[in-house]
């Protein structure tokens, strides 16, 4: 999980620098699809954790749009932080009262620090309504993925297969939808930014691929606590 965040923040970080972050978008998840495509031919198919899927794509598709409307409006060490901070409490929260997932005085009292130390990055810097608005919207969205993707690597026949098909979806769904959105932009933000799109695309696949298989083997309040330390 903690090599996760580091690799987390990097493809973020990509996000945060491109000109059009939409296409900047398209451009991680269509190379991010690219590259997991291969994979499909070995893989067995997903049985099980379709409805998991299929909820994933949805909440990442909102999950993209005020993460791109968040980093539009605020810098990545206000915006990010402030995301990051209110996933783990509110993922905790669901876990454990929709799903029953183990959780300790000790292990609540450490997700509420790490939330609040995570926040506290961010909202000790001048901030705007919309944007904190956006950044929030953003980490609820976390959460709930988070808890969807949780339960959808354990109901699939094996976690690499879930993982593919994650990055299938999410890059062949929703990376097509921004390109179609932004239509002549994505292609010229993707002359220009192929490269680092490529990059991220892959870290992207190691970065939420790791914490995949780590909700397979472990419980999902700990784990997702632990994601935030990239923050430090």
């Amino acid at each position: 999980a903690c090599n996760d965040a580091f690799e987390d923040i990097t493809v973020n970080a990509i996000l945060k620098a491109g000109k059009d972050k939409m296409s900047s978008r398209a451009l991680i998840d269509g190379f991010s699809a690219l590259l997991m495509l291969p994979t499909a031919f070995f893989l067995p198919l997903p049985h099980g954790a379709w409805g998991w899927l299929l909820a994933s794509w949805a909440t990442h598709l909102v999950y993209l749009v005020c993460l791109i409307k968040a980093f539009e409006r605020a810098d990545m060490s206000v915006a990010y932080p402030i995301s990051r901070g209110v996933a783990p409490a509110l993922a905790a929260t669901v876990a454990v009262s929709l799903f029953a997932e183990p959780i300790t005085p000790l292990v609540a009292g450490g997700i509420a620090m790490v939330s609040c130390g995570v926040m506290a990055v961010g909202l000790g810097r001048q901030v705007d309504r919309r944007a904190l608005g956006w950044a929030v919207a953003t980490g609820v969205t976390i959460a709930l993925y988070t808890v969807i993707d949780a339960q959808g690597v354990r109901a699939a026949p094996s976690a690499f297969s879930y993982i593919a098909w994650v990055y299938l979806t999410l890059g062949g769904g929703i990376g097509l939808l921004f390109a179609v959105w932004r239509g002549p932009r994505f292609l010229l933000a993707a002359r220009e930014e192929w490269k680092p799109g490529l990059i991220a695309g892959a870290l992207s696949i190691v970065t939420y691929g790791l914490a995949l298989w780590a909700y397979r083997l472990g419980d999902t309040p700990r784990l997702a606590a632990l994601r935030e330390t990239s923050i430090l």
